[in-house]
């Protein structure tokens, strides 16, 4: 990640999370209620490296575009190049429609830079592509809630050492065992039966 980024990510880490979540839209390109401001940073990181790599692919671009073709050239080369060119005419509209055939679902992004890499991608296979699969294949999903937990810095490191020396690979992992733990002592089997289920 370049400077100028570095700097942008170390801004974007003092906000607060509705101007984080509005940051989020502008540069993934896409809407989100989530709270964990840890995801929101790593995926605005993640597409600021995207189209760090964009640039030079499309400066690439422009220059084999302004030198004249040899006779002989190769036809995978040819139609790589054709699509190339033809991603950095098409208008935001063409690109969604695009995204939508390429990638197999719908955007709700209109960044063209996001938009362009996000099918060079799914073309060479670096993305899965396709309907977003959920968890539940039975049926439709259900209705999913965040709860808020919010602790101070020092007691989640201590919880993820006792976490890690308990065996648990996920935090997830440890609040679910603890609350079907409680529930059981508390004589609320069935409930605690759900987390046991969940886990």
């Amino acid at each position: 990640m370049n400077k100028e980024n570095k700097k942008r990510m170390r801004i974007m880490e003092e906000l607060r999370l509705p101007e984080l979540q509005a940051r989020f839209k502008d540069i993934v390109g896409e809407a989100t209620r989530s709270p964990n401001k840890k995801f929101l940073l790593r995926r605005i990181a993640e597409a600021l490296e995207a189209q760090e790599h964009e640039a030079p692919a499309a400066a690439t671009a422009a220059v084999e575009h302004a030198t004249p073709e040899p006779a002989a050239n190769d036809g995978e080369a040819t139609a790589e190049t054709g699509n190339e060119k033809k991603l950095s005419k098409l208008s935001v509209d063409e690109l969604q429609a695009l995204y939508i055939e390429v990638v197999g679902r719908d955007t709700g992004s209109s960044d063209r830079r996001y938009l362009i890499w996000k099918i060079r991608e799914a073309r060479k296979g670096r993305i899965p592509v396709g309907p977003v699969r959920r968890r539940h294949a039975d049926g439709e999903a259900p209705d999913m809630k965040v709860l808020p937990l919010r602790m101070e810095a020092e007691v989640v490191a201590r919880l993820d050492e006792a976490r890690e020396r308990l065996g648990l690979k996920t935090r997830m992992d440890l609040f679910r065992k603890s609350l079907a733990e409680y529930l059981t002592a508390a004589g609320e089997h069935e409930v605690a039966q759900l987390f046991t289920e969940q886990g």
